[in-house]
């Protein structure tokens, strides 16, 4: 374990190329359903996101995509127009607005999460526990989480 403490830099840009492969091809498994609702990686992440937070502030939302309000309320703006999201005022702060799944976002995310867990799925399913777990740890610490 200890020679892992002095990676190379190539070494290190091979983990890069391999995280951005593993998100591409992940979140390029639910494309024709996200087209089949003429929504985008953008609508995906949110819904994503609105899914495992339910009733999350737009500001908690903003914060947790790293994007601008701009882009943000386009999306926002589509998800409710195709009933897939409610904003709703904030139960503690009614000047706050939280973000729930409509139906129909919850039909979406369940479509896109079967296309997603098939990939990973077979991908845990083939590893140890031992190294799952320690896969884990090393996308927290990448997350700084």
């Amino acid at each position: 374990m200890r020679d892992l403490l002095y990676l190379k830099d190539d070494q290190i840009k091979d983990f890069i190329e391999q995280i951005f492969y593993a998100y591409r091809e992940t979140y390029s498994d639910p494309k024709k359903v996200l087209k089949k609702y003429s929504f985008g990686i953008a609508h995906h992440k949110a819904i994503h996101l609105i899914e495992r937070h339910e009733g999350l502030t737009v500001s908690d939302l903003l914060s947790k995509l790293k994007i601008t309000k701009q882009s943000l309320n386009r999306v926002l703006r589509d998800l409710v127009k195709n009933k897939a999201v409610s904003l709703k005022k904030g139960e503690i702060d009614s000047r706050q607005r939280q973000i729930f799944l409509d139906e129909k976002g919850k039909k979406l995310s369940e479509e896109i999460f079967i296309e997603q867990k098939k990939r990973i799925y077979n991908a845990l399913k083939n590893s140890d526990a031992d190294s799952v777990i320690k896969f884990k740890n090393i996308l927290s610490k990448i997350i700084n989480e």
